[in-house]
């Protein structure tokens, strides 16, 4: 099997031989920029642990890098690398202004308690700050699988205490509680997102009846695997905006199912409080977790691990559309034999890039020092009462006070942050979609074709240094 970084350069090659980019720009353009590897040596209940992070730069074509900061067990460099990569590709293609980058510690969170994470957090972020591996100008990182808000807040505080002087210290990470200069939206981002996929895919009747599936969103059975922030976040969007039937619902352990589908309301205050979905209330719990992948269904959203679609399973894929939540959940080998097969995959690096999107926001909010539409919101609110009451005058009525109060509200951080996530994840589908018609390719050979396609503006060979 490919290695994470073997699989996003194939895609990659074979977007670049559509769009007939010479050999030796392919190459620089693929090429990781920057790579740090550090040691974090932290005192543990009077012993010291030793752990290793990376911290990968594929592009610095646009400053700053972007990428989140991942604590798992399983992280090594190779890994690091491909996701860096799949940040340069996944900006370019939804136009927010970043290069890529990505960082990851081998630690399993689990293991430590809160204090002592924030100990070895702040040690791995001193050890980047100091190589400039962490700025708001250069390098911005942002919570992923293993990291949290309070993980970005630990980070902005070793920054601030080793840049005093700078004012934008806030930039320096994206996904920070709202309090330490975060942004209304971001924790739901990735997975608001999705949801906009979803409904950007169901906006075109060919896609539709090209799979069969019913015209609306509520009509289609739906299993999402995985109910990590993602996976949780995307399952309400769609159970509370869509109505949807959301049949099944994976975990680690096994998944939860429901023909008539799932309360996720209910299922979501439940995985709260208990850290599991087991409950047999709202539906029976199945202990073979690879199994939730193979159900009959019209949507299959894997919102998990990496490669839980591959050689050994997708012969058994059922649904004719899969939406890829998490990053990399198919391998090159399955995804090659699922378009055989007639499915149509929407691809990793434009469906989860809701994340980096809001992200950006939150970058542009730190840097101007202000709240998103705090200019605007009353000024927007006077002006439509105007308009209301006019309208009152020249048709002789009277609107009541509640109608009056939703018609004229302004828009608030969370309103301008979703409207602007919509906006770029609606643009993004329909260039991808253009293209895919036009050369009859597949969704990910478009979505890496129109990334290149942007990006070869910036690589070209007069920009280089002679």
């Amino acid at each position: 099997m490919t290695t994470f970084i073997e699989k996003v350069n194939l895609f990659v090659d074979e977007a670049a031989r559509l769009l007939n980019i010479k050999q030796d720009q392919l190459e620089h353009l693929k090429t990781i920029h920057s790579l740090i590897k550090v040691n974090v040596s932290v005192v543990i209940e009077n012993e010291i642990k030793n752990f290793t992070g990376w911290r990968a730069v594929h592009s610095e074509h646009i400053l700053p890098s972007k990428g989140g900061i991942k604590y798992s067990p399983l992280s090594n460099q190779n890994e690091t690398e491909a996701l860096a990569a799949l940040m340069t590709y996944k900006c370019a293609i939804v136009d927010v202004p970043f290069g890529g980058s990505k960082g990851a510690l081998r630690i399993d969170p689990k293991k430590y308690s809160k204090k002592q994470l924030k100990s070895i957090t702040k040690a791995f972020a001193t050890k980047l700050i100091n190589k400039d591996f962490i700025s708001p100008a250069l390098n911005v990182p942002a919570p992923d699988i293993g990291t949290s808000a309070e993980t970005m807040e630990w980070i902005k505080e070793t920054y601030k205490s080793l840049r005093t002087s700078d004012i934008n210290y806030r930039g320096c990470v994206t996904g920070k509680p709202i309090h330490a200069g975060g942004i209304e939206g971001r924790l739901e981002a990735t997975g608001r997102g999705i949801e906009e996929v979803v409904r950007e895919f169901f906006r075109n009747p060919k896609l539709i009846n090209q799979l069969k599936l019913n015209k609306q969103i509520k009509d289609n059975r739906i299993v999402v695997q995985g109910f990590g922030n993602v996976g949780n976040n995307l399952s309400l969007e769609l159970y509370n905006r869509d109505n949807a039937k959301i049949i099944a619902v994976g975990e680690y352990n096994g998944y939860l199912f429901n023909k008539q589908g799932i309360d996720i309301n209910k299922l979501y205050k439940f995985f709260k409080k208990n850290n599991h979905i087991n409950n047999p209330k709202l539906g029976k719990f199945i202990n073979k977790p690879s199994e939730v992948l193979e159900l009959d269904c019209d949507i299959l959203i894997p919102a998990a691990m990496a490669d839980t679609i591959n050689e050994t399973n997708m012969n058994n894929i059922k649904a004719p559309l899969i939406i890829e939540a998490a990053n990399s959940p198919i391998t090159y080998e399955a995804d090659k034999k699922l378009n055989k097969m007639g499915k149509i995959i929407l691809p990793d690096i434009f469906v989860n890039a809701g994340g980096v999107i809001v992200s950006y926001f939150e970058w542009i909010k730190n840097l101007s020092h202000i709240r998103l539409g705090r200019l605007e919101k009353r000024y927007t609110e006077s002006k439509l009462l105007e308009v209301v009451r006019l309208i009152e005058k020249i048709t002789n009525t009277k609107t009541d006070d509640q109608t009056i109060k939703r018609i004229v509200q302004g828009a608030n951080e969370r309103d301008l942050s979703n409207s602007g996530l919509e906006d770029a994840i609606r643009l993004a589908f329909n260039e991808m979609l253009e293209i895919k018609m036009k050369l009859n390719i597949s969704f990910r050979k478009a979505a890496y074709y129109l990334s290149l396609m942007k990006l070869m503006k910036f690589y070209k060979k007069n920009t280089l240094v002679k």
